[in-house]
């Protein structure tokens, strides 16, 4: 067991994790019995205290169970923004005892129509302004049941920070067709729901990652693991029921579910949640509210400290500042802490964990750093290629064993056997990031073993993209890489060999793209080339663009001076 960092684990805090002998659902459950008139959640000027959140969850739950069919283990589709209705409709989702599959609301045909197909799921919640993507699938009879909702109706029409657009301009009234519901006549029906069943070793949660593959895969949770990244994260870094969190990183990635949405429901805490980031609501969101907690992103927390109007914004009432999804710049992490005299916490952690493993300890945490492995994880580094174990400062890959390590990828053995070892007697997850630890038992990434392009935050595989791409008429072959940009870190580049029959132009083939994939994975770039580098065995060598990129980048950045 790797245990060097305990020298520094938190003062008064266990090494081992007691989680309550019940689910998620409970513990918020408890909370609404508890605190019931308290405030749960804000979102542009209107409040639902935890009693109303509550009615609207327990509503929902029956609503899906005796009008949708759904049963215990049934998977529903969240394809949603951040909005009180995702927290009502993930709560409800599990509160009828079926699991949860969170959809990245910036999903399109392609991509929407694997995910009902892979996980098996015939109902989905989603917003209004998703609909032209989502009604499709009903068509297609991949989908028997769509509830769609307009956030504005849970917001205050005459607040000062108006709804996004095109949010805005939407009329609920709209809401309709041939195997859609809307969300406020689910609710209106005041069914109520069968009593809970599931158990902590019930699934509950199957967010999708990427891989090497091409296809999304289905990371398989129990209420069990959910539970334990949530409840950890709340004792490493303790939170109370006077708590008010800035909730604006995504909650359908991992982060933003557990750090940003249920960790400030299971200890009673009020949540100001913005559908997305914009600095300037943020700061004044932030002063309004006196948030004292805001989990974010690195490009976040860039964004807002380069506002000119950084200095007159009023950040006191903040007491813990955090997130990952990519390293903080020195610089960054400096201005944050001058202005609000808080250090920026960083974490790690995977959709094969649904969420951290790794957290900095707040009393002394080091930047640029994953964090030390918190409760009953045990992390180690592999040397890549034969999986002999490294010691301090040396890099290799990190693997880990942890109670919140998910069951495997959803109906696929052979991909699951490859995610694990077996070293020590024990078996561990790869997570496929090279890093190492130091001397204190902190852990630091390096790099990454798997092919991967970190697009501010946001994992991109190039083989998803790729397969995804060669859908297109225009497209003869692809190869994706990654290639840096000063404001996403990374950002994604395509080799095209276009097709002679039907020819397009970079920005038709982009313009392609928008309609089938989330706007992150989308090429910046086209690069038309008669033919890609292949090996003997006709494989393409997307390694070869890849190194030859970067010695293009290095030598345009050498001549920059």
């Amino acid at each position: 067991m790797f245990d060097r960092h305990f020298s520094h684990w938190p003062e008064g805090v266990s090494h081992t994790l007691a989680l309550p002998n019940h689910t998620i659902v409970q513990a918020l459950a408890d909370q609404v019995a508890q605190r019931g008139s308290a405030p749960a959640l804000t979102y542009h000027g209107h409040t639902l205290s935890y009693a109303e959140m509550w009615d609207q969850i327990e509503k929902l739950a029956a609503y899906l169970q005796q009008r949708c069919g759904v049963q215990k283990g049934d998977r529903v589709l969240l394809y949603m923004q951040n909005a009180p209705q995702y927290v009502i409709g993930f709560y409800a989702i599990l509160r009828a005892d079926a699991v949860a599959i969170p959809v990245n609301p910036m999903s399109r045909h392609a991509e929407l129509q694997h995910y009902a197909h892979d996980s098996g799921a015939t109902v989905m919640l989603t917003g209004q302004e998703l609909l032209g993507f989502a009604t499709p699938l009903l068509e297609e009879d991949a989908l028997n049941a769509i509830i769609a909702t307009h956030y504005g109706e849970l917001a205050d029409p005459q607040d000062d920070i108006p709804l996004p657009a095109p949010l805005d301009q939407l009329d609920p009234a709209d809401i309709q067709g041939p195997g859609i519901t809307r969300w406020t006549d689910a609710i209106a029906a005041g069914l109520t729901p069968a009593e809970a069943h599931a158990t902590l070793d019930d699934l509950s949660v199957i967010p999708y990652s990427s891989g090497t593959t091409g296809q999304p895969k289905g990371c398989v949770h129990t209420h069990r693991s959910l539970y334990v990244v949530a409840h950890g994260g709340v004792v490493w870094n303790p939170m109370h029921n006077t708590d008010i969190s800035l909730s604006v990183l995504p909650f359908f990635h991992v982060t933003g579910m557990q750090a940003a949405m249920n960790a400030p429901l299971i200890t009673g805490g009020h949540m100001v949640i913005m559908t997305r980031w914009n600095r300037a609501s943020a700061a004044k969101l932030i002063e309004r509210y006196r948030v004292t907690r805001w989990r974010s992103i690195a490009t976040m927390a860039i964004d807002l400290v380069n506002d000119p109007d950084f200095e007159s914004y009023d950040l006191s009432s903040l007491q813990m500042i955090g997130g990952g999804g990519a390293a903080m710049p020195e610089a960054i992490a400096k201005k944050l802490k001058d202005m609000t005299g808080l250090d920026y916490i960083e974490g790690y952690g995977m959709s094969e964990t649904i969420g951290a493993t790794h957290i900095n300890p707040v009393q002394a945490p080091k930047r640029q750093c994953l964090g030390l492995p918190i409760f009953d994880v045990d992390c180690r580094v592999l040397a890549v290629g034969d999986d002999h174990e490294l010691g301090p400062n040396e890099t290799g890959e990190i693997v880990m064993a942890a109670p919140q390590v998910f069951q495997g990828y959803w109906r696929n053995e052979t991909a699951t056997k490859e995610a694990f070892v077996d070293h020590d007697g024990t078996t561990f997850l790869r997570t496929g990031d090279l890093g190492y630890y130091d001397e204190d038992g902190y852990f630091f990434m390096v790099d990454r073993v798997k092919r991967m392009i970190n697009a501010a935050g946001f994992k991109v595989w190039p083989a998803e993209v790729e397969m995804l791409m060669l859908k297109c008429a225009g497209i003869v072959e692809a190869c994706v890489i990654g290639t840096t940009d000063p404001r996403r870190g990374e950002t994604v580049k395509a080799f095209v060999v276009p097709s002679k029959s039907v020819p397009m132009t970079a920005e038709e083939i982009i313009g392609w793209c928008k309609g089938e994939m989330s706007a992150y994975k989308i090429p910046r770039e086209i690069v038309f080339v008669d033919s890609l580098p292949k090996s003997g065995s006709n494989k393409i060598l997307w390694r070869q663009l890849q190194d030859e990129e970067r010695e293009k980048q290095r030598r345009e950045e050498k001549a920059a001076g």
